[in-house]
């Protein structure tokens, strides 16, 4: 009798990845292509025009311009190039800064593991933002301290998240055997730590990244972030305030909406990335 083979069936779990791993492709797709777009409006960003001053969106300006004449799309552009890049820095400093306290909670526990978790209680217990804008202020404005100053109040949660991770791995049998061998703290952070610990730190720096762009929007906005004559976000919004009364809404509605948009890409790339690396993490 011959067998009849049925046509193999793809199950929820296999179209739940395609999906993921389609989302985060997009996600990052458009994100590359703002970066690649924002270096290219550079020098557009910084054209003045006196004859069209305050132009609303029209087929040769899509954003409008500026007070200025400068065109609102190059400098929105330009902005988020300079949101991402504030955003990476600091995002990669303080998910490093996370991973290096939980690991030395994790490793060498006793007085260790209690000041990291006194240093996290204190930090979460603090308003985040008054404690952003005092660092800020603290450190004198500019590009340099945005990145410091996110860098510096970004890391608590994920520290708490990795040193709960941390210590099941060394609560673990494989922990016990190795140090029953004889390898040293060091060997077992390096082997067994670093494996265990390199899914989470990824997409927590990838969340924090949504967090960081959005404070450095906040402090620009505020007169504490970058340079002034930089196209950053924050400093448009800021510019725009004194124009919205006079019906020039796209001076602060459609650089907003880039960037919420941006965030948005972002946040769902971490957690899409996520929900590849712990399916059980995340439902979708």
């Amino acid at each position: 009798m011959t067998a009849v083979l049925e046509p193999v069936r793809r199950g929820p779990r296999f179209d739940r990845r395609r999906r993921t791993l389609w989302y985060v492709g997009v996600a990052l797709a458009v994100v590359v292509g703002v970066v690649v777009a924002g270096g290219l409006a550079a020098d557009p960003a910084q054209t003045t025009s006196l004859t069209d001053r305050n132009l609303g969106p029209s087929a040769q300006h899509w954003f409008g311009t500026d007070r200025l004449g400068r065109d609102m799309l190059a400098r929105t552009l330009a902005g988020l190039r300079l949101s991402l890049v504030v955003g990476v820095t600091a995002a990669v400093v303080s998910a490093a800064i996370a991973l290096v306290l939980a690991c030395l909670a994790a490793v060498f526990g006793g007085v260790v593991d209690r000041a990291v978790g006194w240093l996290v209680d204190l930090f979460l217990a603090l308003p985040h933002l008054v404690l952003l804008i005092l660092l800020a202020f603290a450190l004198g404005g500019g590009t340099d301290a945005v990145i410091v100053a996110v860098a510096l109040t970004h890391w608590p949660t994920l520290t708490r998240v990795l040193r709960g991770r941390a210590r099941e791995v060394m609560s673990s049998d494989y922990v016990a055997i190795s140090r029953q061998q004889g390898h040293g703290r060091a060997w077992i952070a390096r082997r067994h730590l670093a494996g265990h610990l390199t899914g989470h730190f990824l997409v927590g720096t990838v969340l924090l990244f949504p967090h960081a762009i959005l404070h450095e929007a906040a402090l620009s906005f505020l007169g504490l972030g970058v340079d002034p004559g930089e196209p950053s976000i924050g400093i448009l919004l800021a510019e725009s305030m004194r124009y919205l009364t006079a019906g020039a809404w796209w001076l602060a509605v459609l650089p907003g909406l880039c960037l919420l948009v941006v965030v948005k890409l972002v946040d769902t790339i971490g957690n899409n990335t996520r929900a590849l690396l712990d399916p059980r993490s995340h439902h979708l």
